[in-house]
């Protein structure tokens, strides 16, 4: 009788060993897990931490950007306008000078 009691709580002992030690590995899991989430919780809030100065200076080089993309654009309306006023002056200086040329007989031979 006593040699069962002795075995039934080697037994418990062990069961409760194994237990223990699983209790023990799984703290070590969950300390490790803790120290990772701490870390990137440290390094997500210093990346947030200058989000709104980060998202200010892009909104103001944004408007800048358009700034200058609207002076450039009525710049090209002007380089435009200008072309088109040459072309203009050039076909009309052409159709002149043609007309000089029918009117006073003289023909040019193209080489």
């Amino acid at each position: 009788m006593v040699i069962l009691v002795i075995v039934i709580n080697t037994l418990i002992s062990l069961i409760l060993l194994y237990a223990a030690w699983r209790m023990w590995q799984l703290k070590q899991q969950l300390a490790h897990i803790a120290d990772k989430l701490t870390a990137y919780e440290t390094c997500t809030h210093a990346v947030l931490d200058q989000a709104p100065e980060n998202i200010y200076l892009s909104q103001q080089n944004i408007y800048n950007l358009r700034q200058k993309n609207q002076t450039l654009q009525t710049q090209i309306q002007q380089v435009r306008q200008i072309l088109s006023l040459l072309l203009l002056g050039r076909q009309i200086w052409q159709r002149y000078f043609r007309r000089l040329e029918l009117t006073s007989g003289k023909r040019t031979v193209a080489k």
